[in-house]
């Protein structure tokens, strides 16, 4: 026994020893590219770069052309004609999207657009103070890239989005870019690199995107040039005529408000995975929990059922039960002293601010740009960004934290209620001056709803990537991602037991 402990012990300490060399080569690796590359002060001082080139003939002997655009903090336009062909993907701070095989555009969803995300924070960060990007990179070995070797790094973003980046062994340039797209694994490849006002660029890029090649060679280069902001919006030509957004959001909370008592009618299954990451970005700890639920005054009530696949056990069980007991007292009375104050007020003849936040909060304290009509899990949806109104000044703690966040929100106006919302917060946001929480820039979130049975919205999917630093002292890096499944209608008759719902 003492002697499995020990080698145990032994085995984690080497694993430790391994990961610390492993970062260190990363940043070892790093600082010579750097170098290579101009210096750190030189590329830290890109804060656009242009470059456009021709690409090589194709089938009709005409050849295309080729425009990158990128833009701190994390913008980012490439677009590729080519023939009757047109290849064209950006990120414009909120939204990623791109145009479609039919000629449209498209706003991208969960792991491409994480990707298209992830393309122009590397882009942008020139892999320089990558604790500013929050971007963490580790060396994932060696590779043959042109035939050549090349020394592989893995780039991982706050939302969790990985990028593979490879490095010559002799020049230590960037030589390729990789990461899983739609159709297969995507890739950028580069070369001829010369020094454009000081900052070593590639003048020729090939471009892999599924069965499609784009041989591209740069004609011009400029850095630091005048790169306006719609550049990297929607296409005007794709975009529509926002409606009243004030009436639009007051039919939606309207609507939500009248769905919550509907929502008591439903129980379901949620299914939560939770990953903690290390200061490598290697994960430390994986939960996987299994809950039922269901609504009382618009609040979920959760029963823990599994843990990591496993029944919870009799004492277990135990501790859930009063768990939920005492949450379902809380509810009530937290209703209790809502129904009051309301009715106190009505007496008084004075209007009853819900304390509630609601999605007119968004209205006050964002502002919405790239507004278009897309098809979203079959339906026809209204789609539009939006990012920080510089002229609102936030009064409330809820207020601050909304006008942190930037983002796309899919609506379907038919059903008054929204459909998707991914937002991430673009700088730091601090409880109590930081002192209870520092909620980081890059945390994210993503969330889904469905129409059920036709008469209700309920949530089916939740993803978060959170950065966060408690107390000044504990930080953590923690992805969640919950699915929600098994919508059945039911009839309440007790809560005094378990508070679970009883079947029909």
């Amino acid at each position: 026994m003492r002697r499995s402990v020990q080698v145990m012990i032994v085995g984690l300490i080497l694993m430790a020893m391994a990961a610390s060399a492993r970062a260190q080569d990363a940043a070892k690796i790093l600082q010579q590219y750097a170098k290579a590359a101009g210096g750190n002060k030189a590329l830290s001082r890109v804060q656009t770069l242009t470059i456009e080139g021709t690409v090589a003939a194709g089938a009709d002997g005409k050849p295309g052309t080729f425009t990158l655009y990128t833009k701190l903090p994390n913008r980012y336009y490439s677009e590729a004609i080519f023939g009757e062909k047109d290849f064209i993907e950006a990120y414009n701070g909120k939204s990623s999207w791109r145009q479609v095989a039919s000629g449209e555009f498209g706003t991208m969803l969960g792991p491409e657009a994480a990707q298209m995300e992830a393309a122009a924070q590397v882009a942008n960060s020139r892999l320089v103070n990558l604790k500013k990007s929050k971007l963490v990179v580790t060396l994932a070995g060696h590779a043959q890239v042109g035939g050549k070797d090349a020394l592989q790094l893995e780039v991982t973003t706050a939302s969790g989005a990985k990028r593979e980046v490879f490095f010559d062994s002799q020049t230590h340039l960037i030589v390729k870019e990789s990461a899983a797209g739609e159709s297969g694994q995507e890739e950028n490849l580069y070369s001829d690199y010369r020094a454009e006002t000081g900052v070593q660029i590639p003048h020729k890029i090939e471009l892999h995107r599924g069965r499609e090649t784009f041989r591209v060679d740069v004609t011009r280069v400029e850095i630091n040039g005048n790169v306006g902001e719609r550049v990297f919006d929607f296409p005007r030509k794709s975009q529509v005529q926002l409606p009243d957004l004030k009436a639009l959001f007051m039919e939606i909370d309207q609507n939500q408000k009248a769905l919550d008592k509907i929502k008591e009618d439903y129980s379901g299954t949620r299914n939560e995975t939770e990953t903690e990451y290390d200061g490598n970005g290697k994960v430390k700890k994986l939960d996987n929990m299994e809950y039922t639920f269901f609504y009382l005054n618009g609040h979920e009530i959760s029963t823990l059922v599994k843990k990591d696949g496993k029944p919870l056990s009799a004492e277990e069980q135990k501790k859930e039960t009063e768990r939920v007991h005492k949450r379902i007292e809380e509810v009530q009375k937290h209703q209790e002293k809502k129904e009051a104050k309301e009715a106190k007020a009505k007496e008084e003849g004075k209007e009853d601010k819900d304390e509630d936040v609601g999605i007119e909060l968004f209205l006050r304290a964002c502002q919405f740009v790239n507004p278009r009509r897309e098809r979203f899990r079959g339906q026809d949806v209204l789609v539009f960004d939006f990012e920080k109104n510089p002229d609102y000044k936030p009064k409330k703690l809820a207020e601050r934290v909304v006008q942190q966040l930037a983002g796309v929100i899919w609506i379907d106006e038919k059903a008054h209620d929204v459909a998707r919302l991914e937002a991430y917060f673009v700088g730091d946001v601090k409880i109590a001056g930081g002192l209870l929480v520092n909620l980081q820039k890059g945390t994210s979130f993503v969330f889904e709803q469905g129409f059920i049975n036709n008469e209700v919205w309920l949530p089916t999917y939740h993803e978060a990537h959170i950065g966060a630093r408690v107390f000044l002292v504990k930080g953590f890096k923690v992805s969640e991602v919950t699915r929600y499944s098994g919508y059945k209608k039911f009839h309440v008759e007790s809560l005094s037991t378990v508070g679970a719902p009883k079947q029909p």
